[in-house]
């Protein structure tokens, strides 16, 4: 790897789709292409070089997306392997932020996927070029013109073939090139030219005929020549072609197997010859001056000053840190200064690499528009911008989906709690989908993610990489006791020991406070001095204290209004504790004779879903005892708006794909208390006294 690749060599594509399409074995069959590994790995051996923690090995699926530069004809073909189940849907905001293409992997045999048309979505969202990657077409029932007439009805006829298949199936032995009128058969490098087949040559034309169309489309005076002369040059269809990847008028599909290793050559011929490079596309990056504020625009090049964002952190606890970035403007080398311009801080970098996987490939200079690796940055996170001190320059940060599931974390030991939190930062650091809070009403510390899988690994890499086993729970529902009605009690301490006693004595109106304030009223009425002024606040204290812990099930007590309005006292045997004792009893009296009871956190939703799901859904959340509150159409697909109880909600986001087959998504945020049913309410109060039980 002593080859340099100035920026017009270089092409950054990151290979996404729906999981088990193929991605990461397409990547082993490009590398074993390319010589770059001797022999090619297999997904379900363990062995492949994008899939390399050890979590990936056992679950036999990709997990955080990897990078695997590939020298190929001159060109640097840095691929990432993004992982497609949507639990790690947060691995694909990285990559997107610094390809130029997303090459969109596809079944031979079952088509479009829901991570498939998520991926194209995502892609034309950061206005990245796309191409479709039909893989398997070695497989039975493997069948490319219906996946490709799939693709043009719901993307249009700006989907056009380029590499097209020679046989199907068993039968499936080279491609066509439609751009170059070639034929290829053979697999990886061996792939060799033959002649086109003639059940082929009518069918090649019209794609041909297509490609030139596509391309002439993509520009005023292409096609202004296109229809005056009826044809385009090979170099015409060339800048045709990359404007249209450019401004999504093209998106060439290819057909290949990748566990054959038919196509593959060629698709790599394609990727270095056509696909943009970062001086076509995107070519132009917008951030601001951190000292002025101003807008600013560094162009991929390098003799702009230094810019570079880090898309993705690896925290390994023998390595330790690695920064993964792309450079936006200017080159770098072992010895830069990097300034983290989010950070206000000098860095130094302790070597600079390309990442092939887990293998480190050190390097003494990057280009514009490469990516790279830096090691043990003290203060880079995710996200920040690396600049020239003297030239700063600051890039948007990245937007991470919201977290959609919630578990509550526990120590396996007791004693290891630092070492588990500070474990979860780490790798917070990682993966910035996953959130860590404390919740208040609980005490219990959260940590949030995207699914129980995606929480899971997280759980799993914390044992390995840091040696802290936690405890994964579903979290505590913060319920909240209050009363119905108004009471009067009387709350009588009397202890009589040697010397001093106890005596306090206070009758008290407990009341539902109704104008929505949870906190408890206090109201002095004593007239008369019969509670003396000194004693009240101390009642009050007491009152405060039980308030904490309810008379149902234990849970704190809310919206109540506490009236003192008589009382008596001894001149010696009174004190504050009797005071605070006495205020206990009425509490516990009263509380108990007011109707009390239980409420629960209730959640407003927002799920959009296609139509076809609107049965499903509509039944389900009625089976959470929610309510649907409205309706409406947004961007072809239905908006559900609903509330229902916190309590229903956690397992919502597996439910969900599960429903809609990936295709729905939902948000959350808290809405109010209300009343528990009483069927509900009497499971939810068993449940805490088994607790009491228990602990006693």
């Amino acid at each position: 790897m002593a080859a340099e690749y100035i920026t017009t060599n270089i092409r950054n594509i990151a290979l996404m789709g729906h999981g088990g399409e193929g991605k990461t074995t397409l990547t082993e069959a490009m590398l074993y292409a390319a010589g770059i590994i001797d022999r090619q790995g297999k997904v379900e051996e363990g062995n492949t070089v994008t899939d390399f923690e050890a979590e990936e090995i056992k679950r036999g699926c990709s997990l955080s997306a990897a990078t695997a530069p590939i020298d190929w004809n001159d060109k640097m073909l840095n691929v990432i392997d993004v992982p497609g189940y949507f639990d790690f849907i947060g691995e694909q905001v990285g990559p997107l932020r610094v390809v130029e293409t997303v090459g969109i992997v596809v079944s031979a045999m079952t088509g479009l996927s829901v991570g498939a048309e998520k991926a194209f979505t995502n892609a034309i969202k950061h206005q990245v070029g796309r191409m479709f990657i039909i893989n398997g077409m070695d497989r039975e029932h493997a069948n490319f013109d219906k996946v490709l007439q799939q693709l043009r009805d719901r993307h249009g006829s700006c989907v056009v073939p380029v590499l097209m298949p020679i046989g199907e199936g068993a039968n499936f032995k080279g491609v066509v090139n439609v751009l170059e009128k070639k034929a290829y058969e053979g697999a990886y490098k061996k792939s060799t030219e033959v002649a086109i087949p003639d059940n082929m040559v009518e069918k090649v034309n019209k794609a041909f005929d297509d490609l030139v169309e596509a391309a002439a489309s993509s520009d005023d005076e292409l096609m202004e020549k296109y229809f005056e002369e009826g044809e385009l040059s090979y170099e015409e269809i060339l800048t045709g072609f990359h404007k249209g990847m450019k401004n999504g008028d093209i998106v060439p599909v290819v057909a290949l197997s990748a566990l054959t290793g038919v196509g593959i050559a060629r698709t790599m011929d394609l990727m270095a010859k056509y696909l943009p490079s970062p001086a076509h596309q995107g070519i132009e990056h917008d951030g601001f001056n951190p000292r002025t504020g101003e807008h600013q625009v560094r162009i991929c090049k390098d003799d702009e000053p230094f810019s570079a964002f880090v898309y993705k952190t690896v925290a390994d606890p023998f390595v330790g840190k690695l920064s993964l970035f792309r450079i936006f403007s200017g080159t770098i080398t072992p010895q830069t200064i990097l300034y983290n311009v989010n950070k206000d801080k000098t860095e130094k970098s302790s070597g600079l690499y390309i990442m092939r996987g887990k293998k480190q490939v050190a390097k003494q200079t990057l280009h514009a528009g490469d990516l790279g690796a830096l090691a043990k940055l003290q203060y880079t996170s995710t996200g920040d911008t690396l600049a020239d001190y003297n030239n700063p320059i600051q890039y948007p940060g990245m937007v991470f989906p919201t977290p959609c599931m919630h578990k509550a974390v526990y120590a396996a030991k007791q004693g290891e709690e630092d070492k588990i939190f500070s474990g979860l930062n780490r790798l917070m650091e990682e993966d910035p989908s996953i959130v860590i809070q404390k919740n208040v009403d609980t005490t219990e510390t959260w940590l949030s993610g995207q699914g129980e899988m995606h929480l899971e690994v997280i759980k799993n890499r914390l044992q390995a990489k840091f040696g802290a086993n936690a405890i994964l729970q579903d979290p505590k529902i913060p319920y909240r006791e209050t009363i119905r009605k108004a009471v009067k009690v009387q709350g009588r301490h009397k202890k009589q020991t040697g010397g001093h006693g106890q005596f306090g004595d206070v009758w008290i109106e407990f009341s539902p406070v109704l104008d929505g304030s949870t906190e408890m009223v206090f109201e002095d009425a004593v007239v008369g001095g019969v509670v003396p002024r000194n004693f009240i606040p101390s009642v009050e204290k007491g009152l405060r204290e039980c308030m904490v812990r309810g008379v149902l099930a234990g849970y704190p007590m809310v919206s109540v209004r506490a009236k003192l309005y008589d009382g008596s006292y001894h001149p010696v045997d009174s004190s504050e504790m009797a005071f605070k004792t006495a205020a206990r009893i009425a509490y516990k009296k009263g509380c108990a004779d007011a109707s009390p009871v239980l409420l629960e956190p209730v959640m407003h939703v927002e799920v959009l879903v296609p139509d076809e799901y609107m049965g499903d859904i509509m039944g389900d959340m009625n089976k959470r005892r929610g309510r649907i509150i409205g309706m409406e159409q947004v961007g072809g697909m239905q908006q559900v708006v609903a509330e229902c109880p916190q309590a229903e909600m956690f397992k919502y986001a597996t439910d969900l794909r599960s429903m809609t087959q990936a295709r729905g998504s939902f948000t959350m945020t808290f809405e109010r208390y209300e009343e528990v049913p009483s069927d509900v309410a009497k499971k939810v109060i068993a449940a805490a006294d088994k607790v009491e039980d228990d602990e006693d």
